[in-house]
């Protein structure tokens, strides 16, 4: 029986007991792992194909350990103008054990991204709060009407400060002729 599964970004046709190294996963080395991503499965018998994914289908493994693969050399010239660059790289990789391949009923890998999903709709409900924004003007307006420090201002907020003042071609000017067409 084997099956092909997405691990880490990549396509890998697994077997049982089978040991194969994919790229870094986050999990502890002895530590059991789900994928639920299989896109085939072969039992001898029946092939399954699924669209895009066989739901209910996992393959389940174990971290073995975690290593560096071997070093890439990245070497690039330009003939006749003195121009050489030497690269290294090890990629960092995790060696998995498959332990089994459960062909259905399989859903422990689907909770991991309801936990991701759960604080994304948090932050979309701290989006919501443009009417802050929309508080903070009516708070700087009494404060015009007061005394303004303009020095202390950047470029940006002093040319928003002209546009809501009504000074035409506050956009050429500088800094300094800002601050003086404000106090005016």
């Amino acid at each position: 029986m084997y099956a092909i599964v997405e691990i880490a970004g990549q396509q890998f046709k697994v077997a049982k007991d089978q040991k194969l190294f994919v790229h870094r996963l986050q999990d502890k080395e002895g530590s059991k792992v789900s994928f639920d991503k299989v896109f085939l499965l072969d039992d001898g018998k029946k092939v399954t194909v699924g669209a895009p994914a066989i739901s209910g289908a996992a393959v389940e493994a174990k971290v073995v350990g975690h290593l560096k693969g071997d070093k890439v050399i990245v070497f690039k010239k330009k003939r006749r103008k003195g121009y050489r660059v030497k690269n290294g790289h090890r990629q960092a990789l995790t060696e998995l054990m498959v332990e089994k391949i459960v062909a259905s009923g399989a859903k422990p890998a689907a909770a991991k991204p309801k936990a991701e999903k759960a604080p994304a709709p948090a932050k979309a409900e701290e989006k919501p709060k443009a009417p802050k924004a929309e508080k903070a003007p009516a708070k700087k307006a009494p404060a015009k009407e007061a005394k303004v420090d303009y020095s202390k201002m950047t470029v940006a907020e002093l040319k928003a400060a002209a546009k809501a003042k009504g000074i035409s071609g506050y956009t050429s000017l500088k800094k300094a002729e800002l601050i003086a067409a404000l106090n005016q």
